[in-house]
């Protein structure tokens, strides 16, 4: 229902550009005030970790840095801050476009918004995440949530949950690791998808998008990331390091995930939030 408000907001917000009469153009601004005050209403959940010095990225990505440009009253009498930050693409929240492991397939900045925004379900497999920290999500998982819930929704985004974010930002526990390049990969440890339940959802399933709170939409010890290669050969972008997922239910929210639009890039920063 969510999603249904939030594109007819959209729509309704076009069409009164449109809109020939004074008095349609009244009707339809507040039919959109009415939508909107919906929304504003709704509890809304931020999935997006900061960016700081404690931020997570890949041991071998570039990590987030800020430089501070101007911060304080001017000889002019007004107070102004400024600063300049410099990151590699894949870390904190961020996406993982289809370019990031298939060639040919869409940048960053041509996914369509219609893919990142829609109706979400949560996952939970933070049970046996907990007893595993190389835990794969299996195919018997989707199932077992079918069965509890219902058949995955066509055109939905997935989140799942593994729970492993607890550990966040504590780069040993979270990463498996605090440990950085090249040599550091061998050491990472963390859940992930299973390559054969990335293909069932691709082939078995409709799915817009996938989220993951961890470092990877592939375990830790992966050495192929097929689930990666898998996912994104289909155009269905990866959320990686989303965060409180604890705060979801398992059904009845919308998501609403705006990377940074890098023209050519394989990824981004994202901020990604939930509407129940």
């Amino acid at each position: 229902m969510k999603t249904l408000i939030i594109f007819t907001l959209i729509g309704l917000l076009f069409s009164c550009k449109e809109s020939a009469s004074d008095n349609t153009t009244t009707s339809v601004d507040q039919e959109s005030d009415n939508l909107s005050s919906q929304i504003i209403n709704s509890k809304i959940v931020d999935l997006t970790y900061d960016y700081s010095e404690e931020t997570i990225f890949w041991v071998t990505a570039k990590e987030f840095e800020l430089e501070e440009v101007a911060y304080g009253e001017t000889d002019n009498g007004f107070f102004y801050s400024a600063n300049n930050f410099c990151m590699a693409e894949h870390g904190g929240t961020h996406i993982d476009a289809p370019i990031h492991f298939a060639k040919g397939k869409q940048s960053v900045d041509e996914i369509p918004l219609k893919q990142i925004i829609g109706t979400g379900i949560k996952i939970d497999v933070s049970k046996n995440a907990s007893k595993n920290t190389d835990y794969l999500v299996t195919i018997n998982d989707l199932k077992q949530w079918e069965q509890q819930t219902g058949r995955i929704p066509d055109n939905s985004i997935i989140l799942l949950y593994t729970g492993h974010s607890s550990n966040y930002p504590d780069k040993e526990k979270y990463l498996g690791t605090s440990a950085r390049g090249t040599e550091a990969i061998k050491d990472l440890h963390f859940p992930g998808l299973s390559p054969e339940a990335a293909e069932w959802l691709t082939k078995e399933r409709k799915v817009k998008a996938v989220g993951i709170d961890t470092p990877s939409i592939d375990y830790g010890q992966s050495s192929d990331f097929k689930s990666h290669v898998i996912l994104l050969t289909e155009n269905i972008p990866a959320f990686e390091n989303v965060a409180n997922m604890n705060q979801l239910p398992d059904t009845g929210f919308t998501i609403i995930a705006l990377p940074i639009k890098i023209k050519g890039g394989s990824g981004g920063p994202l901020r990604i939030i939930a509407i129940l």
